[in-house]
Formats: structure tokens, sequence, C-alpha cells
């Protein structure tokens, strides 16, 4: 098992970030709200889990051990992989997480895109007991938020870090507006997208 990678940040993409091990690049996987902490150029260390399939190879990255912790734990469950467990902690830090559960929160869960109200009802019955209590004392039951940081400032700091200059960010987070407000719980990876896509358009 890869337990972390440490190194300076060669590159950053929408959803991963390249980080210069030894010499060689490592590709992890990573959610917005790890990528958008992260500076080309400058060092950082990323809790990871190696996911293995017949095929594949994928590294994801976290900023911390108890998320990644909380990672290969959603995957016990039936019908949750990788790339829903990150999406997962994507839109609920692993307080909120063990919050929602410990609360029975579907609605909490179901925020989370890809998980209806059958899988949130499974991962309430399956996580019982086993996620354990939030481990601060901010948490509160039933809150859902990724991070401290309002979708805006993690949009606009994930921005920076792909290179993009303070005034293009504000463009971008201006742009995609619209689309967060139509959506019940802002998801920062898809925003981030298409603020990509209206960046690129705008070169």
């Amino acid at each position: 098992m890869i337990a972390f990678v440490s190194g300076p940040v060669a590159a950053l993409a929408p959803d991963a970030a390249v980080i210069e091990v030894g010499g060689i690049g490592m590709a992890v996987q990573c959610a917005p709200g790890t990528l958008a902490a992260l500076r080309i150029g400058e060092p950082a260390r990323l809790a990871t889990s190696l996911v293995v399939r017949e095929d594949s190879l994928t590294l994801y990255g976290f900023a911390d051990d108890d998320e990644r912790q909380v990672f290969e734990l959603l995957q016990t469950v039936s019908g949750v992989g990788p790339r829903l467990a990150q999406t997962m902690l994507a839109v609920h830090a692993p307080d909120a997480l063990r919050a929602a559960v410990a609360a029975g929160d579907e609605k909490a869960l179901t925020a989370v895109p890809g998980i209806g109200k059958k899988g949130a009802q499974r991962l309430l019955l399956e996580l019982k007991d086993r996620l354990g209590a939030p481990l601060g004392t901010a948490a509160v039951a039933g809150a859902a938020p990724a991070a401290p940081a309002s979708w805006r400032e993690q949009l606009h700091a994930a921005l920076l870090g792909l290179g993009y200059a303070a005034r293009e960010a504000d463009e971008a987070v201006t742009a995609v507006t619209p689309q967060a407000e139509s959506a019940p719980e802002p998801n920062v990876g898809a925003l981030l997208r298409s603020a990509l896509q209206s960046l690129n358009r705008t070169r």
C-alpha cells in the first residue's frame, strides 16, 4: 500500500495532481477541495489509497489520513466504488458524513450526485456504528459543508492553483454562478469543469 506521497507539485488538472516523488511523477486523483490547497512548484503531502482493478492502478489522494480512512470505509458499502466515495468526500467533510449517518440524515446523503433515496438508506444501514462519532466539536448533525470555504472560495482557489490569474478566476466564478445557484447543493467538481470550459472559450 502507498500510504502517502510527498514532493513538489509538478502539475494540476481539474481532478488530479502530479506529485514528483524521487524523480517520478505520481498522478493522484483528488477532490476539488484538496486540489485547491495545492500550488504548482510547492511541496505537498497527500495521504493516498491505491485502488487496484484488472485493467488499472489508480492512486487517490486526500488532505489527511482521516479522509483516506473514511474513503476506504465508504467503499465497503455495496454499490459504492472509489469514484462515488471521492464524490461523497467532495460534498461532505468526514465529520459531516459522520454526523449525517449518526442522525440518519438521508437528505444530506442524497445531496451527493449519484446517490438516491435507496442508496442513502443503504449507506445509513451499512455504515451505522462503523463510521463513528464526529471528531470535531463543531460538527452538527445534518450539516453538509464540503469544507469551511464556500463553493465560490473553493472554486476560486482551485483556479488559482491551476495557474489562472485572479481576474480570470473571478470571471469564471461569475460565469458559473447561475449553474451553482440552480442546484440544491453546488458540486465544486462540476463547477470547476464548467469554469475551465468558459475560460477556454474566452482565450
